[in-house]
C-alpha cells in the first residue's frame, strides 16, 4: 500500500499532536482530586482514565510512524 505525502505528513501531525494531547491530559490526570482517595490509593476514575491515556500513547505512537514511514518513501522516490 502507498501512503500519499500528504496522508503521510497528516498521520505524522496526528501522532505529534496525540502525544501533546496526551501527556498534558495525564499531568492534569495526576494532579486531580478525583484522581486518589484520601488514604493516597488511585481511584477508578483514575485507573480508568489512565488506561485510556497508555492506549491513546501507544495508537498516536503506531499512527505516527506509519505517518514518518510513508514520509520517509516519498521523499526516496521524489529524488
Amino acid at each position: 500500500m502507498r501512503l500519499s505525502r500528504g496522508t503521510s505528513l497528516f498521520l505524522l501531525a496526528f501522532g505529534v499532536w496525540s502525544w501533546i494531547i496526551w501527556i498534558t491530559f495525564a499531568k492534569n490526570l495526576w494532579d486531580s482530586d478525583r484522581a486518589w482517595t484520601p488514604d493516597g490509593s488511585p481511584t477508578a476514575y483514575f485507573v480508568v482514565h489512565a488506561v485510556l491515556t497508555v492506549v491513546s500513547f501507544v495508537l498516536g505512537t503506531i499512527i505516527g510512524v506509519l505517518g514518518w514511514r510513508g514520509v520517509r518513501a516519498t521523499s526516496r522516490v521524489s529524488s
